[in-house]
């Protein structure tokens, strides 16, 4: 009898703002470390316990006991002490931390006791299992081919970047290593037509020589050949700098990595990317890959993936072809608000409905103001994409840490395998070989079943993460509408609250002005005075009754499109050229709590009062000063 996933209540899934689930998280939690403990106890039951009664009752057994207990009271008193609350239902409006999923914490510290290594099944044969199944489980999210397609957890996004540029630098070389091994592939095509074969042209042709496939890998990138050959490297200038570590890496070399510009909405700006492109084509550039954002790190936005996708389609016609990774370390996960709950992709003029269904908004005007066309177009283009990072451990709601790829074509693997003979048995099957194919090598099994869980207890769909997702939709559009035309009164000064732009997904970002300033300068000085004090600059951590976090958008990395914005609040295009930054406040809604419309209100009250409170404190401080 298959067991049927009731309806999903998130206020059963959480330890709860004031830890309001104690008491199940406890019941779960000590059932797990009996259920181990019975384990131990039920291997070998002839073999005495190693620790006995008189070991324990030694003094310096009891002493070592004290001695943990008083440390244990140290790291609590320094935990207590030093952390962010943002646990909170209200309070922390700020950077990507956020109350995570009780079952996968659970299971995190379940697994922890059994210390598997996921780098290979003999070390870890369960939690192995549970990666790979996670591993299909991402890829089923993006709509990519079961059995074709593969993925596993890393340790964050910026490692599963660092894979997808591993993966097309790789792939980008191998037809010049095909030309000099198995040429009879590749007759007649020029180093120009070789440096632009599709990813599926290649990997067709590697079928096709399996017993040359070590000698082809010997002579491509990895080799350290051809790395000046490869070419540009495109990314959004929202770009995460993960982007530049990883060129810096794996070669290619940081003058490799090109920023294209974003529009005002801080999305990659389609035309000025096919501009490029064809700038470097006439030039001889190819192009190894492009990279979209589905949830940018300052901005929370969604980069047009099926512009992307078209264009490529476009320009392969005229013999240009470039690899597309899909950055969705932030707003992966939020491909599943869009599956039905057989995983199908929902018709755009369908969602509505299903979210009715589904309990998905407790206000569907909300969704009204959210859900657009081109975010829908977004995300359904990721399918045709050849990897995507998604973080687990941001919008997953799982611990630290827990990245994760997902590669649409499982047959790219042999593109960036090691085998390591002592680990590894090169023909065994995965999960066995999990450590050959990835980056890293020992990695907690304590992740993988963490996440396992948290898919298992949260379908990816609008049964489970939809819900999830839909909640921190809803919460950030609440806090977008309470800052809108938002105004404090400070000293017989007026200080206006300005939302940057309408969210593509869950984050926030706006502004503190002074009605009548021009001075940009003095209005990024307010924001930065406002974070230090909601922060732990001067605020301080656990009192602190509104905590936010910042950033600056500075022309080295935007260019000007943040102009139109500075010039929406009064401010000169000579004032944004003197300047040349803008000091933005920023605020993921993670929190599972604040969709409910009177949760919000009530926080919304306090955190009025909170900004209030801070905005006195800085002028009355700039009067001391005077």
């Amino acid at each position: 009898m298959n067991y049927q996933i009731p309806e999903i209540n998130l206020k059963a899934l959480f330890l709860g703002d004031k830890g309001e689930n104690v008491d199940l998280f406890k019941e779960v939690l000590l059932k797990a470390v009996d259920e181990h403990v019975g384990w131990r106890q039920n291997y070998q039951p002839q073999d005495l316990p190693v620790i006995t009664p008189y070991d324990k009752s030694s003094k310096s057994f009891q002493d070592t006991a004290d001695h943990m207990r008083s440390v244990f009271n140290e790291l609590s008193a320094k935990l207590r002490s030093e952390s962010l609350p943002w646990h909170t239902a209200g309070r922390f409006w700020g950077h990507m931390n956020s109350e995570t999923l009780m079952p996968s914490i659970i299971a995190y510290t379940t697994a922890m006791l059994w210390n598997g290594n996921n780098v290979a099944y003999e070390s870890s044969p369960g939690t192995s299992q549970m990666e790979e199944e996670v591993g299909h489980q991402l890829c089923k999210m993006m709509s990519y081919k079961e059995g074709e397609s593969w993925g596993h957890i890393c340790a964050d996004g910026s490692i599963a970047n660092l894979e997808g540029l591993w993966y097309a630098r790789n792939m980008k070389s191998l037809p010049l290593a095909i030309k000099e091994v198995a040429p009879e592939y590749v007759v007649g095509k020029s180093e120009w037509e070789l440096l632009n074969m599709s990813t599926n042209e290649i990997l067709d042709i590697m079928d096709q020589i399996p017993d040359k496939l070590d000698e082809v890998k010997a002579k491509s990138a990895r080799s350290g050949r051809y790395l000046d050959k490869l070419g540009k490297w495109l990314i959004p200038q929202t770009k995460h700098y993960s982007w530049l570590k990883a060129a810096d890496i794996i070669g290619i070399g940081l003058e490799s990595v090109e920023a294209v510009d974003v529009d005002s909405e801080y999305r990659m700006d389609i035309t000025k990317l096919e501009a490029r492109i064809r700038e470097l084509a006439a030039e001889g550039t190819p192009i190894l890959g492009v990279v979209g954002v589905i949830g940018s790190t300052e901005e929370g936005q969604i980069d047009h993936i099926d512009r992307i996708v078209a264009l490529r389609e476009k320009l392969a016609a005229e013999g240009i072809y470039y690899y597309i990774h899909a950055d969705a370390a932030y707003g992966g996960y939020a491909r599943a608000i869009f599956l039905d709950e057989n995983d199908e992709f929902i018709d755009y003029d369908k969602l509505g409905d299903v979210y009715k269904e589904h309990n998905i908004f407790t206000d569907m005007n909300l969704y009204d103001q959210w859900m657009t066309e081109d975010i829908y177009k977004s995300f359904k283009a990721m399918s045709q994409v050849e990897t995507i990072t998604i973080d687990p451990h941001k919008m997953g709601y799982i611990p630290y840490s827990a990245g994760a790829i997902a590669i649409r074509d499982s047959r790219m693997r042999d593109a960036i395998s090691y085998f390591a003979t002592y680990v590894f048995e090169k023909d065994a099957d995965i999960p066995a070989l999990l450590g050959a194919y990835i980056l890293e090598g020992s990695k907690a099994g304590a992740t993988a079943a963490a996440v396992w869980t948290a898919h298992k207890v949260l379908p990816l769909n609008v049964t489970g993460y939809g819900k999830l997702m839909g909640a921190s939709v809803e919460a950030a559009y609440r806090f977008y509408n309470f800052l809108k035309d938002r105004k404090f009164n400070v000293n017989g000064k007026v200080i206006e609250l300005h939302p940057l732009t309408k969210p593509d997904f869950n984050m926030v970002d706006y502004v503190f002005n002074e009605v009548g300033n021009t001075d940009l300068e003095k209005m990024n000085k307010l924001n930065h005075d406002f974070f230090d004090y909601a922060s732990y600059v001067k605020g301080g951590l656990y009192n602190n009754e509104f905590i936010t976090s910042h950033t600056d958008f500075a022309i080295p990395d935007y260019g000007n499109s943040p102009m139109q914005f500075v010039q929406n609040l009064g401010f000169s295009v000579s004032e944004w050229d003197r300047v040349e930054k803008v000091t933005i406040l920023r605020a993921c809604a993670l929190s599972p709590y604040a969709h409910d419309a009177a949760v919000f209100e009530e926080y919304a009250e306090k955190m009025e009062k909170a900004m209030q409170e801070k905005l006195e404190k800085i002028y009355m401080y700039e009067m001391d000063e005077q």
